[in-house]
């Protein structure tokens, strides 16, 4: 008789026999979010089958609510948070995560206001999309140690959790297009409200002074009606200039449809006498002609790293903020000569 005692399985032993990693194995059985049902459920099936004790399932997950800036012309939500929220509503609904959104002025959101509508939504986690807090809106979240991520949005203080496009690779990258493409002076369009925004023109300044002979000239826009018909404005106004601008790098897709429609009406081709690229790639960069470059922004996937850092911050709530920064890719177009392959 064999009296050998058997040997309990190891998590290596479950990743193995179920065709996954040992560390989603662990995550798996220390019920953590993030991974997909089909998954979760084969590990599960494995662990039960060899004896490997399985704790039980976690409590409910705290509730979020997300606070996002209304769009200033329209009164509605802007295009390009349409799809962060989706994703946000995505993430949440896998992590089982209670969650509500509430269209906001930015400049009307005070301590006591957030508090009201965490309160109403009774969530205990808050998500700030597309907004800045102010001064004393920072201090209570501090003070109060609310959970709060920032998506779309960069704390340079590195107070508080956040997710943003990779807003100075990007810009650099984007005005390299126009660089490799031979221009040497570009113009760049753009507001100054935001860090985010703000990082874009670093970006395109690091890339004007990377190149020997580059010239950019900054075009500050107000951005208090139509981007376009700003943009159209401004451009048609440096062209009767004559200053010898071949290019422009947009700060979004909107900007860019702009400039490109004061550019054909000035007379000249795109983009053999001048370049356009734009940035998020919008709808909008698909109804152009010619077709919009421009860099692609994921925002669906914002939104779903935002509620990951969430989820981390309800775990621990004293540890140190982390920012998650998101390659955004080039999309060819025909508003810059392409000067590399193709996608």
């Amino acid at each position: 008789m064999n009296d050998q005692k058997i040997r309990r399985p190891r998590q290596a032993d479950i990743a193995s026999l179920a065709g996954v990693s040992v560390s989603t194995v662990s995550r798996v059985l220390a019920n953590e979010p993030g991974i997909s049902e089909t998954v979760r459920r084969q590990i599960l099936k494995v662990a039960a089958e060899h004896g490997y004790p399985v704790k039980p399932a976690t409590e409910a997950v705290a509730g979020g609510l997300a606070l996002i800036a209304s769009d200033g012309v329209t009164g509605g939500l802007s295009v390009f948070y349409e799809a962060i929220v989706e994703g946000l509503r995505a993430g949440a609904a896998e992590a089982g995560m209670p969650f509500e959104v509430r269209m906001v002025r930015e400049d009307r959101i005070t301590p006591d206001a957030a508090r009201e509508y965490m309160q109403a939504a009774a969530a205990e986690g808050l998500f700030l999309v597309g907004i800045d807090p102010n001064e004393m809106l920072r201090d209570w979240l501090q003070d109060t140690m609310v959970p709060t991520v920032l998506v779309n949005g960069i704390d340079p203080g590195m107070r508080f959790d956040g997710v943003s496009p990779a807003n100075f690779f990007g810009a650099y990258q984007a005005t390299g297009r126009l660089t490799k493409a031979g221009h040497r002076r570009i113009l760049h369009l753009s507001g100054s409200h935001r860090q985010t925004i703000r990082e874009r023109i670093r970006g395109f300044e690091a890339a004007i002074a990377a190149v020997p002979g580059a010239e950019g000239r900054f075009v500050s826009m107000t951005l208090q009606g139509s981007a376009s018909r700003e943009a159209h404005e401004r451009t048609a106004a440096i062209l009767a200039e004559d200053a010898g601008f071949t290019a422009a790098f947009c700060m979004n897709d909107f900007i860019a449809v702009g400039v490109l429609e004061a550019v054909t009406e000035a007379g000249l081709r795109v983009p053999e006498d001048f370049a356009i690229v734009g940035f998020d790639d919008l709808p909008c960069a698909l109804m152009t002609n010619p077709q919009l470059s421009t860099m692609r922004v994921d925002r669906a996937a914002l939104g779903r790293e935002a509620v990951s850092l969430m989820l981390s911050r309800f775990r621990d709530g004293t540890a140190p903020a982390r920012h998650i920064c998101q390659a955004v890719i080039p999309v060819a177009g025909g508003t810059v000569v392409n000067v590399e392959p193709r996608e």
